[in-house]
């Protein structure tokens, strides 16, 4: 079975195409029009052997806030149709990167419950055009709209790009083992019965 998820998002602030696929390699076709941000969700496919292509057309000439959140939303749902009903998933997925100076450590549940922890302070407000408050809202996005419980801890760091790229790293590293399948699964991953 194929676990694949597609989107268009048009509204008055971003058109967004999206298409991913779980059990990729790794291939990646991003343009957001932000260049650090483009730079991040190659990380995620990467680190997650997601295939993945995202066109986002936004107001940046407003600031990178809409097209930031937007694709966010976007992947939680694309995610969300990929996995389905969730069978034979492992559902909890963690990850420790080290990124040179800085530590990040990421774990989610695929739960079906939006719940999302963030604990990272950056030192600078942008890293080129993108707002580095806006990590935060991204992966917010993507929690609630995938029905993610998603908790993000910097453990230390000092350099603002290693940080973030320790967290989408992180990220993309969690993600895979937690949408990864093992056969000792029956249905799903709960004592409910269902993963919802």
């Amino acid at each position: 079975m194929k676990r694949t998820g597609s989107i268009k998002r048009n509204t008055y602030e971003t058109k967004i195409d999206m298409t991913l696929d779980l059990d990729g390699c790794g291939n990646s076709n991003i343009n957001t029009g932000i260049g650090f941000f483009d730079h991040m969700l190659t990380h995620i496919a990467k680190h997650g052997f997601i295939d993945l292509d995202v066109s986002c057309d936004g107001d940046l000439d407003v600031d990178c806030h809409h097209s930031v959140e937007d694709v966010g939303i976007a992947f939680g749902k694309c995610l969300s149709r990929a996995l389905g009903g969730k069978e034979g998933i492992r559902r909890y997925g963690y990850a420790i990167v080290p990124m040179d100076e800085t530590l990040v450590l990421c774990a989610i549940d695929l739960s079906g419950r939006a719940v999302f922890v963030y604990d990272a302070k950056f030192t600078t407000p942008s890293l080129g055009m993108f707002d580095t408050e806006n990590v935060e809202e991204f992966f917010r996005a993507l929690s609630s709209n995938c029905g993610m419980n998603l908790h993000i801890k910097v453990i230390y760091g000092s350099n603002n790009h290693h940080m973030a790229e320790g967290i989408f790293k992180a990220f993309g590293k969690a993600l895979d083992m937690a949408v990864s399948t093992d056969p000792r699964i029956d249905g799903t991953l709960s004592t409910k019965g269902m993963l919802e």
